[in-house]
């Protein structure tokens, strides 16, 4: 059922903006949420969106303040004190964040999340009462067995808690929830399972949806309507049916055409250049100006208005009719399949062979986890293989043994010629030559490098594994892998806490480069990172 559009919003932003210290974060957005409407938010991380919604539950953290207006069901929010701002909170307006690991109190079980939001109804005072509509409440939200009420979070996969979270944000009835990346740190099959829960449930109450995202391809699929939101600005807004067939903002096809295909190959995904500026340095102007292909001098001469173009579609670009065919024969060209790559030749000896590979793990009370179970893979040369399953399917573990970081139960790894089944048996000078022909890229460029090392020391260090080199060599080298990577050499003098999460990616797959290997073993390298910067890592990959 789709909402009355001649009934009241039920919430209505008027001006929003919020700042930090004096610097603007989001510059006087505009939203409105009908009753029963689902509406989404996308942008890339920096651009503002989960301090956006903060704001108007009311929960911006210390030193953070917001201006404007705020009006649920015709109250304004933000003239309420904290007092009375209980009664809409949690109640009437519930927002769900976006990790399920952190979300869950972890002293507290399952069930106990939900009966805290209940203990306020009478009708729930009873030990039976309350423990029957909770295992109702877990039964809303797909979980069956009543049993998982007792458990705590760490008992729980993430899937589990992010359901356990759902129901206890659902508990209060509320008429507007909140989702904030409800599905991101989740496996594709189980982000699917959240996000069609999460829509049948908001159909079933007719709930009005807010879903925080970065996927748009997710807000086509699930939204009624669309705001995209830049650098603290709101560069485009409309139905999600005319936003995807016709994207009216640069950066609106740029993050679409970042999303790489399912159905066909394409020579080479179009990524957003350079990253997402902060909104206090591009509020004079067009905030994506710097990273547009089509940006003049006058998109630099002043913010533009998020003017109405068509009924119900809204964008900020100012040149979008002179530019309309250009963006709409480059979305055409993007969509033009590939030549099909040959693979090698069969007859190619493989550069790595793992042969009915078994990793066991120590389980509790003497239990053995089989991590991987008799896996055999071949790779030849120039090839790019693709490795697919879901969290606990063993991907990691067998990359990790692959490289040396586990040692296989039973099975053969032979890399480069080499019996690598057990890096500890091998000779040094044997180690040694398979390290240099096999290296890793983790999945979080957050962790993966020493915040305490510049990328000139990481990167020296790589290079020094290979052997001993004057100053001068490794300067240059350490200039060559950042140019290899698309960085500028004066990164190498940078920490990784002055890096974005694409450039410290980057960098991980310059150190790995720094050895000349002939295998790369990439675990997850772009799905901690922004849709923009993920087609920015895969083309470089390529």
């Amino acid at each position: 059922m789709m909402p009355d559009k001649h009934a009241t919003p039920l919430l209505t932003a008027r001006n929003l903006a919020i700042s930090h210290a004096g610097l603007a974060i989001t510059t006087g957005i505009n939203l409105e949420v009908d009753r029963g409407e689902t509406v989404a938010i996308v942008g890339e991380s920096g651009s503002g969106k989960s301090l956006t919604a903060k704001a108007i539950a009311r929960l911006l953290p210390p030193g953070v303040a917001a201006t404007g207006s705020v009006a649920f069901d015709g109250v304004d929010l933000m003239t309420l004190t904290e007092r009375d701002m209980r009664a809409f909170r949690g109640k009437r307006l519930s927002m769900m964040l976006q990790d399920p690991f952190t979300m869950l109190n972890p002293l507290m079980n399952a069930g106990l999340h939900i009966a805290e939001v209940l203990r306020d109804r009478p009708e729930l005072r009873g030990r039976a009462a309350m423990k029957a509509e909770v295992a109702r409440r877990l039964a809303e939200v797909g979980i069956a067995d009543p049993d998982v009420a007792e458990r705590m979070p760490f008992q729980l996969s993430g899937g589990m808690s992010q359901r356990v979270a759902l129901a206890a944000a659902l508990a209060s009835d509320p008429e507007l929830l909140i989702a904030d990346e409800p599905s991101t740190a989740l496996d594709v099959t189980t982000q699917a399972e959240i996000i069609k829960l999460l829509k049948r449930v908001q159909q079933g109450r007719q709930m009005s949806l807010i879903l925080i995202t970065h996927n748009l391809r997710l807000a086509f699929s699930t939204c009624d309507r669309i705001y995209v939101l830049y650098a603290g600005s709101l560069l485009e807004m409309g139905a999600v049916r005319d936003v995807e067939q016709d994207p009216f903002h640069p950066y609106t096809l740029g993050l679409l055409l970042s999303e790489p295909p399912v159905d066909k190959r394409v020579p080479k995904l179009i990524a957003i250049r350079g990253k997402v500026p902060r909104a206090d340095t591009v509020s004079d102007r067009c905030a994506f100006a710097d990273r547009c292909d089509w940006a003049k001098d006058e998109c630099r001469a002043g913010a533009p208005p998020l003017a109405e173009l068509a009924r119900g579609r809204h964008t900020a670009c100012i040149r979008r009719t002179e530019i309309a065919a250009e963006m709409q024969a480059l979305r055409n060209a993007a969509l033009e399949e590939a030549v099909p790559s040959s693979p090698p030749e069969s007859t190619v000896q493989p550069i790595l062979r793992a042969v009915h590979v078994v990793k066991d793990f120590a389980g509790r009370q003497g239990r053995v986890v089989q991590a991987l179970k008799g896996v055999s893979i071949e790779v030849r040369p120039g090839e790019s293989v693709g490795l697919v399953g879901e969290s606990g399917s063993g991907k990691t573990t067998l990359g990790r043994t692959l490289v040396g970081l586990e040692t296989p139960t039973r099975g053969r790894i032979e890399i480069g010629g080499l019996d690598a089944s057990s890096f500890a048996a091998m000779s040094g000078l044997d180690r040694t030559a398979t390290r240099r022909t096999i290296q890793m890229v983790f999945q979080d460029p957050y962790s993966t490098l020493n915040p305490r090392h510049s990328v000139r020391r990481s990167l020296s260090e790589a290079i020094g594994t290979i052997g001993r080199f004057p100053a001068a060599q490794v300067k240059t080298r350490v200039a060559e892998l950042l140019r290899e990577v698309g960085l500028s050499e004066d990164y190498a003098d940078r920490r990784p806490a002055s890096l974005s999460g694409g450039e410290r990616q980057r960098v991980a797959i310059a150190r790995a480069l720094a050895v000349n290997p002939k295998i790369l073993v990439c675990d997850e390298p772009v799905s901690a990172l922004d849709v923009s910067v993920q087609a920015q890592i895969l083309n470089l990959f390529k």
